[in-house]
C-alpha cells in the first residue's frame, strides 16, 4: 500500500461543499458520498472530483441521483484531522437539535458545528428531493498503513448493500464509538457505509475510493450499461487484489481509548488488519506497555497526533454466523428475546433491553450480536444493549 506521491487535491479552484450533483432520467436510489470528513483525509475529494469529473464528460447515470459532498472544509485548509472538535463524533441527536433549533448559543458553538449545519443542510435538500431509498458512503482513509474495508453498522440493510464490495466487513465498531455521522443517519433510515481506502499519504488511497464510488453506483444499478463495464470491472479488481488475503467479515472487540494526557505512542510498524498474540506489546503510554488481551488482528493503529482512538483489536467474523444472524432476525427472535430471564425490553425504547448480568451471565454477548443488539453502556451489573430497526 506504500505509494511515492500523496493524494492531491484539486485545488486551481475553491472546494464548495457540493462537489457534484448528476440526476438521471429515471427514478432510483440517491447515493450520497462524503469526502474529507477529516481534514487530514484529502483523498476522499479528491476521488469526488475524479468522478463528477469523468460524469461531466459522459451522461452515464441513467437511474437516481449521486451526491457529492466535501467534509471538513476548515479543517482541509489547514490539513488537520479536525480544528476544535473531531467533525465524526459530533452527531448526536441532542447535539443535532440545539444546533438546529438554535439552541446551541455562539458561546457554545465551534468551528465543526458550521460544517456540521452545512453537511446536515445539503443532505436534506438531496433526501427531499429523492426518488427512491437512500444511501450514504462516508469515505475515509487512515493514519497508518492498511487495505481497503468497509465498516458496517448492524442492519440486514447495511449488510446487504456492504457485501456486494469486494472488501473486508467489519461489524461492531459502532458498540465502542458516540456521534458518528453513519450512526446519525443509519437512525435515520439510511443505509449506510464507511469506507476506509488505505493511508493518509499513499498513492493507491484516490484509487480506492474512487473505485469505491463505482462500485456504489453499479451496485445500486444506476449506471447506463455497457457504457460503464470495463470501468466497473477495473474498479472491482483493483479493491479484489488488495483486499483478497483478508477475511471477509471480521468484529471489533476491543477500543483502547487514548485521552490527551495519556502520552501514548503506537509501536511501529502496525499495519491494518496485522495478526497479533496476547501478550504482544502494541503501544506505550504513561502507565507503560500496552499488551493485546487475546489473538486478534489490529484494526486503525494511531499514528497521528489528532485522534482519541489508540487502535481497535479485531477478530473474523465467519460469514457462516453472517447467515445464521440474518435467518434468526428474519425469523423474529429478537422479538422474543426479552422472554429470556434476566432480560427485559426498555419501557422507553422496544429496540433496547436491559440486561441483568447476574441473572442473565450464561448468555454470550455474541447471541444478542447475532440478533442485532449492541452493548451501549454498563451501570454496575446492568448492561444496556440496543439494535436498529431492520
Amino acid at each position: 500500500m506504500d505509494g511515492d506521491a500523496a493524494p492531491q487535491l484539486d485545488v486551481t479552484h475553491h472546494i464548495s461543499r457540493v462537489i457534484g450533483r448528476v440526476v438521471g432520467n429515471d427514478t432510483g436510489p440517491t447515493l450520497i458520498c462524503i469526502g474529507s470528513i477529516h481534514g487530514n483525509e484529502p483523498a476522499g475529494v479528491t476521488a469526488l472530483q475524479r468522478v463528477f469529473g469523468q460524469l461531466d464528460k459522459q451522461q452515464v447515470i441513467s437511474h437516481g441521483t449521486l451526491l457529492g459532498i466535501a467534509g471538513n472544509l476548515s479543517a482541509i485548509d489547514q490539513n488537520r484531522r479536525y480544528v476544535d472538535e473531531d467533525l465524526n463524533r459530533i452527531w448526536t441527536r441532542d447535539r443535532i437539535d440545539s444546533l438546529v433549533s438554535g439552541d446551541l448559543n455562539s458561546g457554545q458553538r465551534v468551528a465543526e458545528d458550521l460544517e456540521t449545519a452545512e453537511i446536515l443542510r445539503e443532505i436534506e435538500l438531496a433526501a427531499a428531493e429523492a426518488r427512491g431509498d437512500l444511501f450514504l458512503i462516508d469515505l475515509h482513509t487512515t493514519s497508518g498503513h492498511s487495505p481497503p474495508f468497509g465498516l458496517v453498522a448492524d442492519t440486514l440493510r447495511n449488510r446487504s448493500f456492504a457485501l456486494k464490495f469486494p472488501v473486508s466487513i467489519i461489524l461492531g465498531l459502532e458498540e465502542h464509538l458516540d456521534g458518528t455521522l453513519m450512526e446519525f443517519f443509519n437512525n435515520r433510515g439510511y443505509v449506510t457505509l464507511a469506507f476506509e481506502g488505505g493511508q493518509h499519504d499513499s498513492s493507491t488511497s484516490v484509487d480506492l475510493l474512487e473505485s469505491c464510488i463505482w462500485m456504489g453506483l453499479s451496485v445500486l444499478n444506476m449506471l447506463r450499461n455497457p457504457v460503464c463495464a470495463p470501468q466497473i470491472q477495473l474498479a472491482r479488481n483493483k479493491l479484489s487484489e488488495v483486499s483478497s488475503p483478508f477475511p471477509r467479515a471480521l468484529e471489533v472487540r476491543y477500543r483502547h481509548q487514548v485521552d490527551l494526557d495519556d502520552e501514548f505512542e503506537m509501536e511501529p510498524g502496525f499495519a491494518g488488519f496485522r495478526m497479533v498474540r496476547a501478550g504482544d506489546v502494541l503501544a506505550h503510554d504513561r502507565s507503560g506497555k500496552l499488551t493485546a488481551a487475546e489473538n486478534s488482528r489490529v484494526l486503525l493503529p494511531l499514528y497521528q497526533s489528532q485522534g482519541a482512538d489508540g487502535y481497535f483489536l479485531m477478530r473474523e467474523f465467519s460469514t457462516f454466523w453472517l447467515t445464521v444472524s440474518a435467518t434468526l432476525r428474519h425469523m423474529g427472535l429478537d422479538s422474543v428475546i426479552h422472554w429470556l430471564p434476566g432480560v427485559t425490553r426498555s419501557p422507553d425504547n422496544p429496540n433496547t433491553l436491559v440486561i441483568n448480568r447476574r441473572v442473565a451471565r450464561w448468555f454470550a454477548l455474541q447471541v444478542f450480536h447475532l440478533l442485532g443488539y449492541r452493548r451501549r453502556r454498563m451501570d454496575g451489573e446492568t448492561l444496556i444493549m440496543t439494535r436498529r430497526p431492520e
